[in-house]
């Protein structure tokens, strides 16, 4: 029976080529694209999941409240650790790390003549028991027990040593603060899983950061480490974090904050809180991609049904023999879901030669480094695509052409019933909303990522180049900024303590007092510590006063504020005013314009300036425009007269400023694809409809021409039903497509609004895109000479 139904397909493939070409093409298309999206989720589902205790391993957060709103940070106290595993008896294991990564703070390592600048964590001895990150060389019990401890990524080691072995046992030093350390190479870190968030190319001891270098770190105020949790097996996480909320009250009875914890892989996936909730992160895009999947291939199906049956009344009479014969509705049915099955075979197999051939062009574009081999598991989820397209795409067709009466299609009388009718176009219309939320949605994310990318940051990163102020730099930090004034080509130049555009707000204290604060008052201030010229050279607006200037003397007293923080103070006239701030005081002595410290996803928050030369540790030159590499080449001069022995590796801040928004770039890109595969996909349907509906019109376009009729008006009699099925698609889309957006525009602080005009240009470019494809078809037939047309009839 099988052979026999694979026989009866073979054959309708050969007379029906264009059709089957059409569905095959679709179906192929449709399942790649899911193909392609499939690989991408599975890979931002799995980040952070790799390690042995994922069920068990959860990361401490910090609640409070400022300003009214309610604020989740990850950075808790340094002490933390210690006391949780003491007091609660449901930890089974606690680790901390600072992460300089996020901070974006690199140091460099040196090993003789050789150096390496690299990014880091310090973490507790027990790290790389918490986290299952493998090692080369090493005891993962052993490899941090000592404080001089450090362990080496293989690339590092390589760059430093040579090789894995090599290093073990060696001696490094490295600088922070002015101050040389040494410390020795005890383990070698395997290459990272790619589906990792906790990056580093060394890991030193939480111990030495603590002991010596970070000593503050050690009180109940200050904040810094990421907390780590083992949590033993059946623990019931509501009770543990009604249990946690106040636990920091028992050591510092004035803190601002409450405790919860959350699963540690959901921090990738699931890290954007709004006024204290959880409020999505990554996680929204892969629900969009997965949703994106699922309509193009759900599209594809829909031209499959719609193709099989409008051209149903080529098969009727086929069915109405073999229901004479002796067949039944069941294997008539039978039949045609063998079809569409062996189809989707088709399909799968182009599919997968598609994926593996373009797999590499997609991994640039997502900047992921994915595979594709055909494990068993993999093997059976395209077994099941391939049956379930297959059986959802034939379902309809099957059951419609099996229930022809035999005697009324032997005799020419198909049926056609408003039934069948609406549930085509109804089709069409699903497929046409489908393609305009997803245009809308392109558009949209384009504006976005436009708007980011154009909007004033409040500074200019345009031309300043930065660079870290270590090794011998700290200690002649004046001596190096004034001959670095000097070079040709140098507008401006300065020292932060951290960079601008980064990941994370950085440094910031609660320590700040004001004349008429409200003592209940909490509000988080960003700190930066800088040189002169720091608003020169970033093109920083003063508003109010002035900036710091060595023609006022020592300015270690003094303070700038931006516009949030002096309106949060609300102080009318805030230059001269006199603030304390740690059991100091400090004099404001100008308010500069809200620039943005981090991305804009998040608000501008309160920032205050202090000089302190002796507290930075990044180096920025405006460049004059048209002198970049000669001045480039004077630095790296000046750079190695000061500090030999240090790399001289540089970056333009645009550049960094850009790069805080890389993923909404290949969101976009990604966006543009999938939304141009479903509308290719609807247009290989309407293609096809369009085709049967001019073929089936023959003989009436022929008495149409030869009783008068243009060939304008025969193009706009086949086209004008379906511009009405697109109007009504527009009708269903918008708001769907409106709410979408303006859900996604959400997580951004500072975001383009969505203009009516959007839906406009999407609903036009649609049109215009599906009576292209129409027209094509309908101008053929319109061209056609009704002679022919009516004897072929």
């Amino acid at each position: 029976m099988l052979r026999h139904h694979l026989l009866v397909f073979f054959r309708n493939l050969r007379r029906h080529r264009s059709s089957s070409i059409i569905n095959i093409l679709g179906m192929s298309t449709g399942m790649a694209c899911a193909m392609f999206i499939a690989l991408w989720v599975a890979d931002e589902w799995s980040f952070d999941r790799f390690h042995q205790n994922n069920a068990s391993l959860y990361q401490v957060m910090e609640r409070s409240k400022e300003d009214g709103a309610v604020r989740i940070h990850e950075a808790t106290q340094g002490p933390l650790a210690e006391a949780m595993k003491a007091d609660l008896p449901e930890v089974q294991d606690v680790t901390q790390v600072l992460s300089l990564v996020k901070e974006n703070v690199p140091l460099t390592l040196r090993n003789g003549t050789e150096s390496a600048r690299c990014n880091g964590i310090f973490a507790s001895d027990n790290f790389f028991k918490v986290f299952s990150f493998s090692l080369l060389r090493g005891n993962a019990q052993q490899v941090l027990a000592d404080k001089q401890s450090i362990v080496l990524s293989e690339a590092t080691a390589i760059k430093l040593f040579g090789s894995a072995e090599a290093a073990i046992g060696k001696q490094l030093d490295w600088d922070v603060f002015g101050k040389n350390w040494q410390v020795v190479v005890t383990g070698v870190a395997a290459p990272l899983p790619n589906n990792n968030s906790l990056v580093f190319d060394f890991v030193m001891t939480r111990e030495l950061l603590l002991s010596e270098i970070y000593k503050g770190g050690n009180e109940w105020y200050n904040e810094g480490m990421q907390t780590y949790l083992l949590l033993k097996p059946g623990t019931n996480i509501d009770n543990f974090n009604a249990k946690i909320k106040d636990f920091i009250k028992a050591y510092d009875k004035n803190t601002l904050f409450t405790l919860f914890v959350r699963p540690y892989a959901d921090g990738y996936l699931l890290g954007r809180y709004e006024n204290g909730e959880q409020r999505g992160g990554r996680i929204d895009y892969v629900k969009l991609f997965a949703a994106a999947a699922i309509f193009v291939l759900i599209i594809a199906c829909i031209n499959f049904m719609n193709l099989s049956t409008a051209r149903a009344a080529r098969r009727a009479r086929e069915v109405g023999i073999r229901k004479v014969m002796g067949g039944t509705r069941k294997s008539l049915a039978l039949q045609f879901l063998v079809e569409a099955v062996v189809i989707s075979l088709f399909s799968v197999l182009i599919a997968l030669l598609v994926v593996w051939w373009g797999l590499p062009y997609f991994n640039q574009l997502t900047g992921k480094q994915l595979t594709f081999g055909l494990t068993w598991n993999r093997t059976l989820w395209v077994v099941l695509l391939c049956l379930a397209t297959g059986l959802l795409s034939g379902s309809y067709p099957a059951f419609y052409l099996s229930g022809f009466r035999p005697v009324a299609v032997l005799k020419g009388k198909l049926r056609s019933d408003w039934g069948e009718l609406i549930a085509r176009k109804g089709l069409v219309v699903f497929q046409f909303v489908i393609s305009l939320v997803l245009l809308v949605g392109v558009m949209a994310v384009y504006r976005q990522v436009n708007y980011l990318f154009n909007r004033n940051p409040g500074y200019n990163p345009h031309l300043v180049v930065h660079f870290p102020k270590d090794g011998r730099l700290v200690a002649q930090s004046d001596a190096f900024m004034a001959e670095l004034r000097k070079v040709p080509g140098v507008v401006h130049a300065t020292a932060t303590s951290e960079l601008i555009a980064q990941e994370s707000q950085g440094s910031s204290t609660y320590g700040i007092d004001w004349p008429g604060k409200n003592p209940k008052a909490n509000t988080d201030f960003v700190i930066r510590f800088t040189d002169n010229e720091i608003t020169e050279t970033l093109g920083i607006t003063v508003k109010e006063g002035r900036s710091f200037s060595k023609e006022f003397g020592d300015e270690t007293k003094s303070v700038l504020l931006n516009e949030t923080a002096a309106n949060i103070m609300g102080l009318k006239n805030p230059v001269g005013t006199k603030l304390r701030m740690w059991n100091e005081d400090i004099v404001v002595v100008g308010v500069v314009r809200d620039f943005h410290v981090v991305s804009m996803h998040k608000p501008i928050s309160p920032l205050l300036i202090r000089y302190n030369p002796q507290r930075t540790s990044v180096v920025m030159a405006k460049i004059e425009p048209g002198k970049q590499q000669e001045a480039i080449a004077a630095m790296q001069k000046l750079y190695r007269q000061f500090n030999p022995g240090y790399p001289f590796e540089y970056n333009f801040l645009d550049t960094d400023y850009q790069q805080q928004y890389v993923s909404e770039g290949r969101v976009n890109e990604l966006a543009k694809w999938f939304a141009g595969l479903a509308i290719l996909i609807s247009c290989l349907g309407l293609f096809g409809l369009a085709t049967f509906n001019a073929e089936m019109r023959t003989r009436e376009i022929g008495i149409r021409k030869v009783l008068g009729a243009s060939t304008q008006q025969v193009v706009f009699m086949l086209s004008k039903d379906y511009f009405k099925l697109i109007v009504i698609a527009t009708l269903v889309a918008s708001p769907v497509a409106w709410w979408l957006v303006q859900h996604w525009l959400q997580g951004y602080a500072y975001h383009t609004t969505l203009s009516p005009m959007l839906l406009l240009w999407s609903f036009l470019s649609l049109v215009i895109i599906m009576m292209i494809t129409i027209s094509f078809q309908a101008t053929k037939a319109a061209l056609a000479n009704p002679v022919n047309s009516i004897r072929t009839e």
